[in-house]
């Protein structure tokens, strides 16, 4: 395996796009059918001597805004970002996913946790830690979330399903709010040093791009937790969720996200879901 994978890939995915994929006329004495150098750098808002030195190895450590602008001009797709990813790892090893310092995020479900979620049953809840991974969940939770593909990943997040995954935008009409929400909430929940946070930052920047960039760049801001979210499900329709959220700070900043029904409606149909009588879930008043 080579040890300049980053030039490989960017050199290769800049000869594979042509000049109408990014937008450009395609122009005369064309060698390749793909980007000059200088059009990809001009594309990109970084000089062409950089990009060369990218390309060629000689310089292996990009800052994830090069990253990110790079992977916009080339016009990947989200498979591709982490490609691109493993690809800077292998040529430098300083942008890490996980890196190895600092205290990791809490992973292990204690006995009494997992038994307040059976007694839950059949109400939507997870379990979550700081990093908004998912921990454990009902049944009816699965229900809720797994036709959306929440929980398609062997390790579910909801930060990289949010930002990451086309099928979130679908799911949720009020996008917005559930990100900026999210955003908050790691923000809120950060330490001094937390490399593992840091990890997951990097990562999104480039696979997420803008969405997630100008949110995280954004000022500390607290964001409403009240009032319903709309969620899109696949089979239920429409669905309106309160969501009450129990901090567990003596498990090491893992919370517990319970999500009730805002009206007879979404009751209805959360029951239909679950193969619940009629009425096991009633709806909250708002």
């Amino acid at each position: 395996m080579s040890d300049n994978e980053l030039g490989l890939f960017l050199r290769a995915r800049r000869e594979a796009l042509t000049p109408a994929d990014a937008g450009l006329p395609h122009g005369p004495r064309r060698r390749t059918p793909g980007l000059r150098r200088s059009e990809l750098a001009t594309l990109a808002g970084i000089s062409v001597e950089y990009l060369a030195r990218l390309e060629q190895g000689r310089d292996r450590h990009p800052s994830p805004q090069v990253l990110v602008a790079l992977a916009e001009a080339l016009r990947i797709t989200a498979e591709e970002r982490f490609t691109l990813l493993h690809a800077v790892k292998a040529s430098s090893g300083t942008l890490k996913l996980c890196p190895g310092a600092g205290q990791p995020p809490a992973r292990t479900v204690r006995p009494t946790l997992r038994t307040l979620l059976d007694r839950l049953e059949p109400t939507p809840a997870v379990l979550l830690n700081r990093l908004s991974e998912v921990l454990a969940f009902t049944r009816g939770y699965e229900q809720l979330v797994g036709p959306l593909g929440l929980l398609d990943s062997p390790s579910p997040s909801l930060a990289r399903f949010l930002f990451t995954d086309p099928r979130a935008r679908t799911a949720h009409p009020e996008w917005a709010r559930a990100a900026d929400e999210l955003v908050a909430r790691l923000k809120a929940d950060s330490v001094p040093d937390d490399h593992h946070l840091t990890g997951l930052v990097q990562e999104l920047t480039l696979t997420a791009g803008t969405p997630f960039v100008e949110r995280w760049a954004a000022p500390p801001r607290a964001s409403a937790q009240t009032g319903a979210r709309r969620l899109t499900h696949p089979v239920a329709g429409e669905l309106r969720l309160l969501q009450e959220t129990l901090d567990l700070p003596e498990a090491d900043g893992q919370r517990l996200i319970v999500h009730l029904p805002a009206d007879d409606a979404t009751s209805t149909a959360l029951d239909t879901l679950t193969g619940r009588r009629p009425g096991a879930l009633r709806a909250v008043a708002g």
